[in-house]
């Protein structure tokens, strides 16, 4: 006998019956009503009941439905939207396994105080990159809690094979010899830092006591930077030692960015220029960490396209970075994508409509990320982004919705 529901669907119902349901009058199972009820929700001519019915629904009831992983997830989904939530159901709902990750994202992002504290206390929103990153862009989030929440980012970040995004075995990154390991003294001795402003002095330091445990399980991780030589004068190539130029080749093949082929002949630049590239590929783990909190411009730019995510995120933190270096980091497509999520945790960064901008248009930003930020596109960035062939078909619908939004606002307006 076919349900209800299927009835509705098919028109086989009068309209009065119909009309019951959308009271939660009819006699058939509660599982059926609420998957009716939501059904209804999307029919103008008995929209306003079925949502009436369904805000009154009985908690004990809502509450077996929002916990059972076999509850249809049409009603999963609407009870779980920001504008149908009831906070007594939260909890069940944000660890039901049938409610996909996606749907949770908007929530962490744009919630209310009772969202942000259920999401927190979450072990299943513990776990998820994207939910804790949401997070961090709600502006109901205290300043205590999004340090927590970037913690629990680290500390997922650091599971990834190897401790990068390259995508490498762990045996294969640490295939071939890099050479005799250099120490950051070849370029900044130690007593540099003492000479350094109190302001850099304290980065470095502070930097290295929280991120202690990450830099010492990337000991033995050799510089690889993604994208293999691409952006690299020719000389600059030349001047890499063999294995070196190996290993960036494979990096490059693995993440899926092209290796530039090395370019004309230029007149070659000074020696001390030249060195500089050297050296940083010899350089171990903690030295670069250093190096990218002290160094200028020209060893940020390099190192923040390291294969070693504790060193590019490093390069965020130095107090010497500037927001046009962020502005060319963010539409770049040879770095990692901790970097890139690094960038929009870090709000001093999040203040710069250019980076906003090259955040979004950048094809290797995570969706969520680029969702996330879209909402504050000007209308004319939202209508070149929904046209821009390089982003995924979500991004460029998304775009396309807030463009037409936007702009019939503004014709009503």
């Amino acid at each position: 006998m076919p349900r209800m529901l299927d009835l509705i669907k098919a028109s086989a119902v009068p309209a009065n019956l119909v009309q019951a349901a959308a009271r939660g009058a009819l006699s058939v199972p509660a599982e059926e009503i609420l998957e009716i009820l939501v059904y209804l929700t999307h029919k103008p001519l008995f929209r306003e009941h079925a949502q009436m019915t369904l805000a009154g629904w009985d908690e004990k009831a809502s509450m077996q439905a929002a916990r059972d992983p076999k509850t249809p997830v049409e009603v999963l989904n609407y009870f779980i939207a920001l504008e149908n939530l009831r906070s007594c159901l939260l909890p069940a709902l944000l660890e039901n396994p049938a409610i996909h990750e996606e749907v949770l994202i908007p929530l962490a992002a744009d919630g209310s105080r009772d969202v942000v504290r259920a999401l927190l206390a979450s072990a299943r929103a513990r776990e998820s990159q994207k939910i804790l990153h949401a997070l961090t862009l709600n502006p109901q989030m205290t300043s205590q809690e999004t340090g927590q929440v970037r913690n629990w980012l680290s500390g997922l970040e650091m599971r990834v094979v190897g401790g990068t995004e390259s995508g490498l075995e762990a045996d294969s990154a640490q295939s071939g010899s890099l050479g005799p390991s250099c120490t950051l003294e070849s370029l900044a001795p130690e007593d540099d830092l003492e000479s350094e402003s109190p302001e850099v002095a304290e980065a470095v330091r502070a930097f290295e006591r929280e991120y202690a445990a990450d830099i010492a399980a990337e000991e033995g991780t050799p510089f690889r930077p993604l994208g293999g030589t691409y952006g690299l004068e020719s000389e600059e190539i030349e001047e890499l030692p063999a294995d070196v130029l190996d290993a960036v080749a494979t990096t490059a093949v693995s993440t899926g960015v092209a290796a530039a082929a090395p370019a004309k002949k230029k007149p070659k630049p000074e020696a001390s220029r030249e060195s500089v590239l050297q050296k940083i590929a010899r350089l171990d783990v903690k030295g670069r960490v250093k190096l990218a909190l002290m160094g200028g411009k020209e060893e940020r730019s390099i190192l923040a396209r390291d294969g070693t995510k504790i060193v590019a995120l490093a390069v965020l933190d130095s107090p010497k970075i500037s927001d046009g270096e962020v502005e060319k980091f963010a539409g770049q497509k040879n770095v990692l994508e901790a970097l890139l999520r690094g960038i929009t945790m870090r709000r001093r960064f999040m203040k710069n409509y250019n980076i906003i901008r090259n955040l979004t248009f950048n094809p290797r930003t995570p969706i969520d990320i680029t969702l996330s930020l879209g909402k504050n596109l000007m209308t004319q960035d939202l209508k070149n982004l929904s046209n821009n062939k390089e982003i995924s078909d979500t991004v460029r619908k998304m775009a396309l919705r807030m463009y037409k939004q936007k702009m019939s606002t503004s014709k009503s307006s």
